[in-house]
Order: structure tokens, then C-alpha cells, then sequence
């Protein structure tokens, strides 16, 4: 067990060190198999593509390193969340999910579990304990909230939870281990996309569930290999490397946004600003508390849907593109999606660029228009 996110850099590098024969490559080989060399009796020995690989082990390890629990790989981050409602649910059961949060769980559960019948409702972040939670066998947080960067209390979700009989599951892909650590403040269960800031370079797709409960493990193992809803090695390779930067990445891009969120709540072009690290966010006192970082995520509101979208389409130094994590700073504006957000709102991902370049094209963005 590591005990500081900087124990945790350190070692994350070395973990393969261990495992080295003198002349061994000392980075992960790409192992691209469905078929091993399997003679006589199989057991104890790899056997098929879709319930191991290497690579994805490999990869399982870091993200176990940083959780400091064990993990287990998927394809998406959408994938791990449909494996711990399809492995854990039955039907007859209850789930309670954001409504504020990230919007594909919500479509999910209405399109598919309730036709397996299971029930969900949906509370605002901020409300989270609000109402108790008798009756669930799940409850469901992402904290902060994706887009609006709301914050609930994990903790006190997770006591109440308990005590009603309901396991907790957390979404920790705005924060990645390095900015929150959602087991530690006692949720059941982890899951994330890994397609964020863990791979960073967004040319793949990958998600993980972890938790330290060995029967979910085990129950998420098992409906990974037989759904065949498995990671790609090539996939896996790539998260590894990622891995590897992440500590580094993330502080730049927590640093930065902490610097640029406070330059944007003074800008006289922008009418709200959301991020948990300003003292005067609601947010604030509770992530304070409970969060490592304040994260690299940041709300701001401008005036109107055409000023969101010249702001986003002609600053050099913003992608425009949905997803964030990149190395590179990206904005969206939410309402195309449907978020229950202004018109104006904009998600802006604050990436690795030189804070002072960034900030000077931002400001010139928005000076412009």
C-alpha cells in the first residue's frame, strides 16, 4: 500500500522492475493474441484472447497502483459503468443517479435496465443526501459533476448509503487518483474513463472499475469475459504509456487551471465562472476536503450561444472537440449535447500548453468578441 500521491509517482514507473529477467525489455511489449500455445491441460495457463492478456494485466496493475485496489480493464468508460450495473443489478433492484451529471448512464438506464426491470431515480448533486436512500441497491455519484462541477459528500453519501443497505459507486474520471481517491472516503466501487487524463494523447478509448470488495471483482471479471466486452491490447499499451505521464500531466494542468479560472471570474466577458478551486464557488469548503486537486476542468458562462462559440472556434490554443484530459486544452459548448446548462456555458479542459501562452490566447478570445 502507497501513502501519498507522490509515493505512488514514484513507484509507478518501477512496477515492472520487478517482474524483469536480466536482458528483458524494460518497456511493456505489445502482446497481440487471441490464441496461446496450449498443449494438453489448460488450467492454470493462458487460454484465450478474451479472458487475459498481458498487456491488459500490465495496465491493470498501474491502475491498481494508483487505487490502490485492485482494477479491472474495459474497452470505454462506458463500459466499465454497463459492467457494474449488469454484473451487480437484478431485476427488481433500484439505482439513484445523478441527474446533473455525465448523461449517457441516465439514457442507459432508461433505455435498457428498466426493460430488465430495474427501477432508477435522479437527484441534483448538491441534494445528493436529500431524501435518504431506503430502498436502493445502488447509488450512484459523480463528484465533481460533469459539466457544472458540482460536489457531493462522499463520505456522508457513503454512510447513509450503507446504513440504508445500498452499495456506493463513484465516477472518478474528472479527477483520476492522482486528484481524488473515492475508496479511501469509503465508496464501494470506482469506475472511470480512462480515455481522459490517464492515456492523455485522446487517440483511444479505455475505462476501469476497481474496487476492494473481492466479490465484485470477481462478479465484474466475469461478465467482462463472457459479454466479451474486453480492452484491445493496442488499447492497453497505449494506457500504459499514458500512465506514466499522468502525475506530471495533471499537475501542470491543475496548476494552470487554478491560475486561468481566476483570471476568468475577473474577466469583464464572462458572466460565471465554476471550478472548486476558487474560494468563492459553491463547491469549494466541501472539495477542499475531500479532493487532492481541484482538478483541470473548468465552467465558465459567456453571454450568448454565438459568443460560447466564437470564444471556442477561434482561440489558437483551444481544440474544439468534446471529451477532455488531452494534452492539449479543449472546449465544448454542453447545450448541444442537451446539459441543463445556459447556452452560453462552455467546458473548457485545460491542457499542458505554457499557462502564460494559454491564458494570453484565451484572453485574446475573448477580448475579440
Amino acid at each position: 500500500m502507497t501513502d501519498s500521491p507522490a509515493s505512488r509517482a514514484a513507484n509507478l514507473a518501477h512496477l515492472r522492475r520487478r517482474k524483469l529477467a536480466k536482458g528483458d525489455p524494460v518497456p511493456l511489449p505489445l502482446t497481440m493474441a487471441s490464441i496461446f500455445n496450449l498443449p494438453g491441460d489448460p488450467a492454470g495457463f493462458r487460454q484465450y484472447g478474451r479472458f487475459d492478456n498481458p498487456t491488459w494485466e500490465a495496465a491493470e496493475e498501474m491502475l491498481g497502483h494508483l487505487e490502490n485496489a485492485p482494477a479491472v480493464a474495459f474497452p470505454s468508460g462506458m463500459a466499465a459503468i454497463s459492467a457494474i450495473f449488469l454484473a451487480l443489478l437484478k431485476t427488481g433492484d433500484r439505482v439513484l443517479l445523478p441527474s446533473d451529471g455525465y448523461y449517457t448512464p441516465r439514457v442507459l438506464a432508461e433505455r435498457f435496465l428498466k426493460r430488465l426491470g430495474i427501477e432508477f431515480d435522479l437527484r441534483p448533486t448538491t441534494s445528493y443526501l436529500d431524501g435518504g436512500f431506503d430502498g436502493y441497491r445502488m447509488v450512484f455519484v459523480e463528484t465533481p459533476s460533469n459539466p457544472g462541477l458540482d460536489v457531493c459528500d462522499i463520505p456522508a453519501v457513503a454512510a447513509a448509503a450503507h446504513a440504508a443497505g445500498a452499495i456506493v459507486v463513484a465516477d472518478n474520471t474528472t479527477m483520476t487518483p492522482y486528484g481524488q481517491l473515492p475508496l479511501d472516503l469509503g465508496a464501494d466501487v470506482v469506475v472511470a474513463a480512462d480515455t481522459k487524463a490517464p492515456n492523455g494523447h485522446s487517440d483511444m478509448l479505455f475505462g476501469h472499475v476497481t474496487s476492494r470488495d473481492a466479490e465484485i471483482i470477481a462478479a465484474v471479471k466475469d461478465w467482462r469475459k463472457l459479454s466479451g466486452a474486453i480492452p484491445g491490447p493496442f488499447e492497453a499499451w497505449l494506457l500504459h504509456r499514458g500512465l506514466e505521464t499522468l502525475e506530471v500531466r495533471f499537475d501542470r494542468m491543475c496548476n494552470s487551471a487554478e491560475i486561468i479560472a481566476r483570471r476568468l471570474k475577473d474577466h469583464p466577458k464572462v458572466r460565471a465562472v465554476r471550478f472548486p478551486g476558487l474560494e468563492g464557488d459553491p463547491s469549494h469548503n466541501l472539495a477542499a476536503t475531500q479532493m487532492l486537486r481541484f482538478g483541470f476542468l473548468i465552467g465558465l458562462t459567456l453571454g450568448s450561444e454565438a459568443e460560447a462559440d466564437a470564444f471556442i472556434n477561434n482561440c489558437a490554443l483551444i481544440q474544439p472537440a468534446t471529451s477532455f484530459g488531452g494534452v492539449h486544452s479543449a472546449a465544448e459548448r454542453r447545450a448541444r449535447w442537451g446539459d441543463a446548462v445556459d447556452a452560453g456555458f462552455v467546458r473548457l479542459s485545460v491542457g499542458c500548453e505554457p499557462t502564460e501562452e494559454l491564458w494570453a490566447a484565451i484572453e485574446a478570445s475573448l477580448d475579440a468578441h
